[in-house]
């Protein structure tokens, strides 16, 4: 029997910005109209902009008609209006708090809730620690029931940061209170990682040095920065993307297999398999910059040209890695990672390309270099597993030819749901398996904080390119070539 969450109010700090309104509201709507939103609960946005309840919910209203999916007519507006609420945080000083306080208690009673508590902070990284530490001394971080926080990545700018994060978090609320959300780990195709490993006898033996020659994660985009150079001039690739996103994914595939399947196992063997990864040295690691080149046909400009970037900026838009996970499961066997805005797809992939045989009884095609047998794990947009292999081509002459053996969600279960829809109801059931914890997130900063100080030169790739030449080199050195999701996805 599926777990059920128990009635709550869950309170949005930054309400009325771009994150609220394009995922939150819609993700909690889609959670409601599935049944999985506990009756009763309410949501109670918080902003500093003045407004009304009534505005408020109109301007939900406008966001689920964009975000919000398929509904019946008015069953949008009958949500809002029955469901939100709104409290203007003013300046955001402790009276502005105070009232929120008093608000939080007054719609409580309003819905008749025991003092369930959620607050989410879709906020800016500036803002985490005033906000935290306003809700703390509202006496918001203890409550009649439980209490969770909701943070946003990303949770900190370096090592240093990322601990007085944490150590300002644990001044008012405990480290079980504490849900760090990486909306990636909320995607079933992540959470499928777990499933195919642990699950699966013929893949778990796979899984590790005597059968993997290397391993490659790639996370690319073919979008530019769209409007969000004040935030990307501050943060670059290593920092949006490599920090968080792709190093969750490298930590379910580097992890050994917990001692059972609840979350502070699952999360430990994370933090043991950054642990282990050796400190990166500066031929590890390649930095680029896209410049002026062509996306599906179509002329763009370079990441100079981009409104609101600075005249001779250096932050990179791709960042390519060479990992070493030093433990007796993956020693010896390189890790590549990489990530880059404005290359030719949008692709999430993990390949572990296994070793060729140590004697070949049969002649290889001329290409078995470049396609050897290979476990596919597609994470976006096309999600699904393939395994690639050896055939033989009918005929008396033995010749091999490469086959797939496929397995996609949409054609078995159809469209899937947003990674945030599933994170959320995490939160309300209190499971906290696919959120980071503080160890977790300064392992991570200890990886890459030597990166960030003493960063490399930046490359230039063009636009709608698979990325610099100097990340095909460093593949190389490592006896790999990147395998390009452009060219295999689907064939």
């Amino acid at each position: 029997m599926a777990p059920v969450a128990e009635p709550h109010l869950f309170v949005v700090l930054g309400a009325t910005g771009d994150l609220a309104q394009r995922k939150l509201l819609p993700a909690l709507f889609q959670i409601h109209r599935r049944g999985e939103m506990p009756a009763g609960s309410a949501v109670l946005g918080a902003a500093r902009k003045p407004m009304s309840d009534g505005e408020f919910q109109r301007l939900a209203q406008e966001s689920l008609t964009h975000f919000g999916g398929e509904a019946a007519p008015g069953e949008a507006d009958l949500w809002c209006t029955g469901s939100l609420r709104f409290q203007s945080l003013g300046a955001g000083g402790p009276s502005e708090y105070a009232a929120l306080a008093a608000r939080v208690a007054a719609v409580e009673k309003e819905f008749g809730l025991s003092g369930n508590r959620v607050f989410y902070l879709a906020l800016p990284l500036e803002a985490f620690g005033p906000t935290i530490e306003a809700l703390g001394q509202a006496g918001l971080s203890k409550g009649p029931g439980w209490t969770r926080l909701v943070i946003e990545k990303p949770f900190g700018r370096d090592l240093e940061s990322a601990v007085d994060l944490n150590t300002l978090v644990h001044r008012h609320f405990d480290e079980g209170q504490v849900y760090r959300i990486d909306h990636y780990l909320g995607k079933e195709t992540v959470q499928n990682l777990l499933v195919l490993r642990f699950a699966n006898m013929f893949v778990n033996s796979l899984w590790g040095r005597n059968f993997v020659e290397h391993v490659q994660i790639t996370v690319a985009e073919s979008l530019g920065l769209e409007g969000r150079a004040g935030y990307y001039e501050q943060a670059g690739a290593l920092r949006d993307m490599v920090q968080n996103h792709v190093t969750q994914v490298l930590s379910l595939i580097a992890m050994e297999p917990p001692s059972s399947f609840e979350a502070d196992a699952i999360r430990s063997e994370k933090v043991k398999a950054l642990q282990s990864i050796r400190p990166l040295r500066p031929s590890d690691v390649v930095f680029g910059q896209y410049g002026p080149g062509k996306v599906d046909g179509a002329p763009v400009i370079g990441y100079q040209q981009e409104p609101g970037v600075a005249k001779g900026s250096t932050t990179e838009t791709y960042v390519a890695l060479r990992m070493t996970v030093a433990n007796w499961r993956w020693q010896g066997v390189p890790f590549l990672v990489r990530t880059g805005k404005r290359l030719p797809a949008k692709a999430t992939q993990v390949v572990l390309t296994l070793r060729a045989p140590p004697v070949s009884l049969f002649p290889l095609p001329e290409d078995y270099a470049l396609n050897p047998d290979r476990l596919i794990l597609m994470l976006q947009p096309d999600e699904g597993v393939e395994i690639a292999f050896e055939i033989k081509v009918p005929g008396r002459s033995v010749r091999l030819q490469t086959q797939r053996m496929r397995f996609h969600y949409a054609d078995v279960f159809g469209p899937l749901s947003d990674g945030y829809e599933t994170l959320l109801v995490d939160v309300m059931l209190g499971d906290a398996t696919l959120f980071v914890r503080a160890d977790e997130v300064e392992a991570s900063w200890r990886l890459y904080d030597p990166v960030l100080s003493d960063r490399p030169k930046v490359a230039t790739y063009p636009a709608g390119s698979d990325g610099p030449v100097e990340a095909d080199q460093l593949a190389e050195a490592a006896g790999c070539r990147w395998y390009e999701p452009r060219r295999s996805g689907g064939s």
